[in-house]
């Protein structure tokens, strides 16, 4: 067993992200993953062994997760998507006794696409109306992905319109997202497209090690990176 500084509960280890991590803590000495659940587990028992947990599961599974955490005052990171409302005002509550970061992506990439995309929407102006294509692998249960949504939301913030997305699933995209400015006889187009589910993975431990010891609140991967 490694002597390391964060100690992790990994919800949803059984699942493609989970067992990312799992792979991914093996080669960090910083990191370990001291507890795993999946569906039927547990996650009351595991919350106590840790320093932060990280939830990779389904979003029907927030409840407990939030319950878990107060109740043993634990920090932890939300990687998980599709929260209805009711779920989303679950992890809002929460975050006003503990420290959670939500985020839709873990990626550096995909955040600096956020912070692109919003800075671009400002530049263009008007003239320019934006649209969201985004595709993932055809076993992704959720529609359109919440990157896509979270950058539905950047764009809206500064166009103060609806932004349409159209939501692509087949064979075994990891993700790729594509945000286009039409404009009078101009386009243009700002892409991420995630290579390994390796750079979620790396977002969301580094965002683990670094909600530990922060007030509670609920922050997001752009806090994180200091963007």
């Amino acid at each position: 067993m490694k002597s390391s500084d964060v100690r992790v509960l990994l919800i949803g280890a059984a699942g493609r992200m989970g067992k990312t991590i799992t792979d991914l803590a093996k080669t960090d000495p910083e990191v370990e993953i001291v507890a795993q659940c999946d569906l039927g587990d547990s996650i009351e028992a595991s919350m106590t062994q840790c320093d932060v947990a990280i939830d990779f599961s389904q979003a029907d599974a927030i409840d407990e997760i939030c319950s878990a955490a107060l109740r043993h005052k634990r920090p932890f990171v939300i990687g998980t998507t599709g929260h209805s409302q009711g779920q989303r005002h679950i992890i809002e509550e929460a975050a006003r006794s503990v420290a959670i970061v939500f985020a839709s992506n873990f990626s550096i990439g995909v955040n600096v696409l956020f912070w692109l995309s919003s800075k671009a929407a400002e530049l263009l102006g008007a003239d320019f109306r934006s649209e969201i294509i985004e595709t993932h692998h055809k076993t992704k249960k959720d529609a359109p992905s919440g990157t896509a949504k979270t950058l539905a939301e950047v764009l809206k913030t500064a166009q103060n319109l609806e932004i349409p997305i159209e939501s692509i699933r087949e064979g075994d995209v990891v993700g790729e997202h594509t945000v286009i400015f039409s404009g009078p006889a101009e386009r243009l187009e700002l892409t991420h497209r995630a290579g390994s589910r390796e750079i979620f993975a790396r977002g969301a431990l580094r965002a683990a090690g670094w909600i530990i010891g922060r007030p509670p609140g609920l922050y997001s991967m752009q806090d994180v990176l200091g963007l």
